[in-house]
């Protein structure tokens, strides 16, 4: 079969031979798990030409319970772009940093006040290069559907969706996407997969010394607490784990 963008009275012209599936809101999703994952790096390809961005969607049984209704009604509110671009990705993360552990030692080096953002990496960050490079960990993602969504860039696929994946720390779709944004332009993190409440981003230009992994490890932790506290130790070591390392991925359960 084919497919068209989702782009409401235009007659947008095929863009690629696809399996069976179906929209839903605005999102395409396939019927079945993706029997080639490498079909998603095709998309990839294509993206420049049809505007469609490709992302995994993992098996979840609380998707069929809810019906496969992926949209709620703030992904209707307002053209997702404008609500993204006002949002301030520093603000929402100084906003979500927790600073609730006993004595403070949960936060060294830092404090209760968040340190602000990551410095750019100094090596090129290329979302779409990166997501041309997942070929190791697309090997491992074929029980995952295929899912494409019309977008200028990837990390604004939660806000247009009107995703509430995160909804147990924010109902704030479009700051989430905002931080996404900000990722993508000095880290090329580029959002693989999405799931009922978790996502995974590719990472062309990780941290490459703890130093700079200590800061980032703290956007993380405002990110998405839940994540943070799933693994063991300091921020010191979690920060220790993203030192070159090109897959993020975030909780909210």
């Amino acid at each position: 079969m084919t497919i068209a963008p989702f782009r409401p009275g235009l007659g947008a012209p095929p863009v690629q031979t696809l399996p069976p599936g179906r929209w839903h809101g605005r999102i395409w999703v396939s019927e079945e798990p993706l029997a080639r994952p490498h079909r998603y790096l095709e998309c990839v390809a294509e993206f420049e030409r049809s505007g469609l961005w490709p992302v995994l969607i993992p098996h979840d049984q609380r998707f069929a319970a809810r019906g496969e209704d992926w949209l709620d009604d703030r992904g209707r509110l307002a053209p997702a772009g404008h609500r993204v671009d006002s949002a301030d990705p520093a603000d929402a993360l100084a906003r979500w940093w927790d600073t609730s552990c006993c004595d403070g030692a949960c936060l060294r080096p830092f404090g209760a006040r968040f340190p602000g953002l990551a410095r750019r990496s100094h090596r090129r960050a290329d979302p779409l290069a990166e997501a041309g490079n997942t070929g190791s960990i697309l090997a491992n993602r074929s029980a995952h559907r295929l899912g494409l969504v019309q977008t200028d860039r990837p990390a604004d696929i939660p806000a247009l969706l009107g995703w509430t994946g995160m909804i147990k720390s924010t109902d704030q779709v479009a700051e989430l996407s905002a931080v996404l944004r900000s990722w993508e332009d000095r880290f090329g993190a580029t959002l693989l997969s999405l799931g009922f409440d978790s996502l995974t981003l590719s990472v062309s230009a990780p941290p490459r010394t703890l130093a700079r992994a200590l800061t980032v490890a703290a956007e993380h932790r405002a990110f998405s607490l839940p994540t943070y506290l799933s693994q063991p130790g300091t921020l010191r070591e979690y920060a220790g784990g993203l030192v070159q390392t090109r897959l993020w991925t975030f909780s909210w359960a």
